[in-house]
């Protein structure tokens, strides 16, 4: 069955995450995605290891499925021309070059546009190209730092902590994913492409979401809070007898329904803890007496009377745990792809569940240039070639 985007040809000059994991998403829905290298392979994420799986890392292998993989040498003109040759055929093209590095060789958005005035060029940079810091590169860590994420996280006696995922790269990924798919679309009304100017900057200032809207409507500086919630009290982890375990209280009803299943009920009679903000006045006192009930029961036995109450919760899982639940299993969110070199690669699966357009992994992350025999064959000299026909959405 074709997917989605089956018949739009991508042209992927990106590496390491947030390029790499929207081409992946876009490939999975059917897209035609040729990865662009240099020779010998220039994206850092195939040498950072270990672990590697005969020699391929898996960290590259983590966003790389579903491309095919062409080395040219950007740095020179012959180079830039098998660019622009591609980028003739292609629907989309996306990169990560420092601001100013693409129109120093010419291809640029303004440039590939007049080869191709359907092109989509999704930039995806650091700070975006305007502003005081857009000749600055980008790396996930310092962009934590700057856009506020790395000083909601951690505890008092922590300071800052970064998330442990490159979570500002894994969001400019979804938002370029969304970007090109709302561009895609819009030019099937218009008949031309656009551009897209994304930076890492941008999109993990707009995912602080409710922890951004408290700020711009208080003036309170959010402090780290740890496992805590600004604004919901108890939402937290908890320690129960054989690990721990997250429980999320979102109203007062939910909270006098935790109350009926403790020892002591005289936390579901204190006046402190009626109401929500009661309760996020006094956290400490309530988190305090809360941890001495939990600890009585083990992780089961709450989620099972937590359940039987309707109140949310679940144990903090390690790698292992999450990889063996069967709830892991029963969404299908693992896939074994077979390499030719590299072997059998097991995979994050895609979480995209569409009933009549549905993902498939075609194509195990390359080798460095293990395609450049068919882009010289084919998709340069071919308009009409497989999955590219200049027309489609």
């Amino acid at each position: 069955m074709a997917g989605a985007l089956d018949g739009v040809r991508v042209l992927d000059l990106s590496r390491v995450l947030a390029g790499p994991y929207a081409t992946m998403i876009l490939g999975d829905l059917g897209a035609d995605v040729i990865k662009i290298e240099a020779p010998g392979g220039s994206d850092d994420t195939r040498f950072w290891g270990p672990p590697f799986q005969n020699g391929m890392s898996a960290y590259y292998t983590a966003v790389n499925r579903n491309k095919r993989s062409v080395t040219v040498d950007l740095k020179t003109e012959q180079g830039r021309e098998t660019v622009r040759r591609l980028a003739e055929t292609a629907d989309v093209v996306i990169h990560n070059f420092k601001t100013g590095t693409m129109d120093k060789w010419g291809l640029d958005y303004e440039a590939l546009s007049r080869l191709n005035p359907r092109l989509i060029y999704c930039s995806i940079t650091g700070f975006g190209e305007t502003g005081p810091l857009a000749s600055l590169p980008g790396y996930d860590y310092i962009i934590q730092a700057m856009s506020g994420w790395m000083s909601i996280n951690g505890t008092a006696d922590t300071g800052p902590l970064k998330v442990g995922v490159a979570v500002t790269d894994v969001f400019t990924g979804l938002y370029a994913a969304i970007a090109v798919e709302a561009a895609l679309l819009a030019r099937e009304k218009t008949g031309r492409g656009q551009k897209i100017d994304l930076s890492l900057f941008d999109c993990a200032v707009s995912a602080l979401v409710n922890v951004a809207a408290n700020y711009l409507m208080s003036g309170d500086i959010p402090q780290p809070l740890g496992n805590e919630h600004p604004n919901i009290v108890p939402y937290s982890t908890y320690e129960a007898s054989d690990g721990p375990i997250v429980i999320a209280v979102g109203n007062d009803r939910q909270f006098q329904a935790l109350c009926s299943l403790l020892s002591d009920r005289s936390i579901g009679s204190d006046p402190r803890f009626q109401t929500n903000p009661g309760r996020v006045a006094h956290r400490d006192e309530l988190n305090r007496r809360l941890n001495e009930e939990i600890k009585r029961r083990t992780r089961a036995e709450w989620q099972r009377l937590l359940a039987e109450k309707g109140i949310p919760c679940g144990p903090v899982q390690t790698m292992d745990e999450l990889f063996r639940h069967p709830q892991t299993n029963a969404r299908h969110m693992t896939v074994t792809m077979h390499h030719p070199t590299v072997g059998p690669l097991k995979l994050v699966a895609s979480p995209l569940k569409l009933s009549g357009t549905p993902v498939s992994y075609r194509l195990p992350p390359p080798l460095a240039g293990e395609h450049n025999n068919e882009a010289e064959t084919r998709w340069q000299n071919d308009p009409e070639a497989e999955g590219n026909d200049n027309e489609s959405p």
